[in-house]
């Protein structure tokens, strides 16, 4: 891993100073949580650099590449930073960050919109409730799987419930089997970034989720993080021949894990036309739209 200088190999050990970081951040994303970074981290082979007012963070695979930092935005001393100093160029930058450079640098930044990296937001209530017409398939789909399946929702935190992530690594492991991972770069990346966010639960902050079991054996997960008043999904994976499941595991996630909430992030589509219209149907009220930033060095 060839690092810039003054940054360091993203470990566990990082958790609790990058999450003070996060904490100081108006706008933080999925992409920005500890836990995206964690999953990731061997996969882009991630890299931080702490500094007085904020986190910086690089990937170094398949080549070096910045992504937008986390702290106090409003109040950082953003030309002190040599990156910014000598011009660089930032992926997955929410656009209250590119309003703010674009006010402190002005010319020296042009921004390229990134719809593919768009987090959806859903209203954390219309998703536990499904009101009206707009979600009557939804509901349908979920009353019809209660009614052949049960519900029966274990969550991940309860302490009672012991063999939980052991059975999440195991449907995990199935579907990697029924999808053919071995054959997809993508989705083999994706199942290792969920094995060791699994595997480092209980070092992880603010991790929830929880299964649904079909006559004792799990057949389906969703893995979330809070984040202020907001849930967000990371994972969610099901046993596909169960009828209705993928809308019910979404229900009772939202109903058992993610009290207290006001908003439900499920992150991108990463412009997958299919994953794009499934988000959708699930009518969201708003989006963390992100962009890449270009910034000019200041001698340029």
């Amino acid at each position: 891993m060839n690092l810039p200088q003054g940054y360091v190999p993203l470990t566990l050990e990082h958790c609790a100073e990058y999450c003070r970081f996060l904490a100081r951040t108006p706008r933080p994303t999925a992409d920005l949580t500890f836990t995206n970074l964690w999953g990731w981290a061997e996969y882009y082979g991630l890299g931080l650099s702490f500094r007085g007012d904020l986190c910086w963070i690089c990937q170094t695979k398949p080549g070096l590449r910045f992504w937008a930092p986390v702290g106090d935005w409003e109040n950082a001393d953003w030309e002190s930073h040599p990156e910014i100093r000598q011009g660089v160029e930032l992926l997955r930058v929410p656009h209250e960050l590119a309003d703010i450079l674009a006010q402190r640098l002005g010319p020296r930044v042009t921004m390229h919109d990134d719809r593919d990296q768009w987090e959806y937001l859903y209203d954390r209530d219309e998703l536990a409730t499904l009101p009206g017409a707009k979600f009557h398939k939804k509901k349908t789909h979920v009353n019809g799987f209660h009614k052949r399946y049960g519900e029966d929702y274990r969550r991940l935190d309860d302490p009672q419930n012991h063999e939980g992530i052991e059975h999440v690594l195991e449907l995990q492991e199935k579907w990697c089997q029924w999808r053919d991972c071995e054959n997809s770069p993508s989705l083999m990346a994706e199942n290792d970034a969920i094995f060791r966010v699994i595997g480092s639960w209980d070092r992880l902050p603010n991790l929830c989720g929880g299964a649904l079991y079909v006559d004792g054996e799990i057949g389906a997960f969703s893995v979330g993080e809070r984040v202020g008043d907001m849930m967000v999904v990371h994972f969610e994976k099901v046993q596909a021949d169960l009828k209705g499941v993928y809308q019910a595991i979404n229900h009772s996630f939202v109903n058992h894990s993610a009290g207290g909430v006001r908003l439900v992030n499920r992150e991108q589509d990463m412009g997958e036309l299919g994953l794009r219209q499934a988000k959708e149907t699930y009518n969201p009220v708003g989006f963390l739209k992100k962009c890449r930033l270009v910034i000019a060095g200041d001698e340029d």
